[in-house]
């Protein structure tokens, strides 16, 4: 395989910052790699966001940046459906051999993509991962959410599935390079949060090994009010009743095809409510709430699970095992001693 494939890069626009905008865009054109399909999904901004990507295609597109190689800047306008809806739509106007997503308040290094191209062709494989970094809104770093590798490693995908079930993997797509051929049949799912998990275990089974470069060259911007970032109690209760179903997703789909991942499949489902229950507001936690309610009967049916699951630290079962017993007094309880 010679690195000289066409890559299409996809960036979900929606009421985002001129300036934010304006550096992610800017950061794909100065890319060294050469063959690129740039393509602006815009979600139906209703801030001049789409109008003002319109305004940076037409510049960049004519820009010297853009002669080193074959780039193409295609900016698609579309209503307001989700990140989801907007990746998809960008997928199906990719002719990219391979595709990249990147979200329009992020930004990457010049060599994002020549580093995981050049990848690809050496170990022959069809997705590539590289490390990513997390910055605040003031500039300064955050503690790592995914360790990155002391070097590149070549991983199966079942190794892959533990490291993500053990919340130590980087489910994201934004940090890849994926063949488009894997896209087929699948989709991000639209609304919905946690998405790229879900779309990651669907597919790993037929992208086979992978491999993971320890380069920090994936910048994540934490944007307050951006949709998976925002501190808002709403969109948190959101994002925790979508990982709970991607759990039960998991755990179904590791019986098939993993069932030698079967505890930590265990773990992760116990894990990912153990999550619910610590940030659903304590007000929705009553028998009308029938998301709530089925998690507390979930943590009831498996506290044998939780006693002997090894995988499990002695903290994650006594707040299980407390949780299960009365949950809404705990949440009081450890609601004081967090304000306190």
């Amino acid at each position: 395989m010679e690195k000289d494939f066409l890559i299409s890069v996809i960036i979900p626009v929606y009421n985002i910052e001129k300036e934010l905008l304006k550096r992610c865009v800017a950061s794909v054109v100065a890319q060294t790699y050469g063959r690129l399909q740039i393509i602006i999904v815009d979600d139906g901004s209703t801030d001049g966001s789409g109008e003002y990507a319109d305004s940076l295609a037409k510049e960049y597109g004519s820009s010297k940046e853009c002669l080193n190689g074959i780039r193409s800047i295609t900016v698609i306008h579309k209503p307001n459906g989700g990140s989801s809806d907007a990746r998809n739509v960008g997928i199906d106007a990719a002719k990219g051999d391979y595709l990249a997503f990147i979200d329009c308040d992020d930004y990457v290094d010049e060599d994002f993509i020549e580093l995981m191209a050049d990848a690809l062709v050496r170990y022959g494989v069809r997705m590539a991962q590289i490390s990513r970094d997390e910055i605040a809104e003031d500039g300064t770093r955050l503690a790592d959410v995914c360790i990155p590798p002391k070097e590149e490693t070549l991983i199966t995908d079942g190794e892959q599935v533990k490291e993500l079930l053990m919340h130590r993997g980087d489910c994201s797509f934004c940090t890849r390079l994926t063949h488009k051929e894997l896209f087929e049949g699948r989709r991000f799912p639209v609304g919905k949060l946690n998405e790229d998990f879900r779309l990651l275990m669907d597919m790993l089974k037929d992208a086979g090994d992978f491999v993971i470069l320890p380069r920090q060259a994936y910048h994540v911007y934490y944007r307050t009010g951006s949709n998976s970032r925002s501190g808002d109690k709403e969109v948190f209760r959101t994002v925790y009743e979508d990982i709970v179903d991607n759990a039960d997703y998991a755990t179904e789909l590791v019986a098939i095809r993993y069932p030698e991942l079967k505890a930590e499949a265990a773990r992760f489902a116990l894990i990912q409510r153990l999550d619910y229950m610590l940030h659903i507001p304590i007000a929705m936690m009553n028998r009308d709430n029938a998301f709530y309610v089925s998690v507390v009967h979930y943590l009831r049916g498996n506290v044998k699970e939780t006693i002997c699951n090894r995988y499990l630290t002695l903290k994650n079962k006594l707040y299980l095992i407390l949780l299960t017993i009365a949950p809404k007094q705990v949440r009081q309880i450890h609601k004081r001693i967090r304000l306190s």
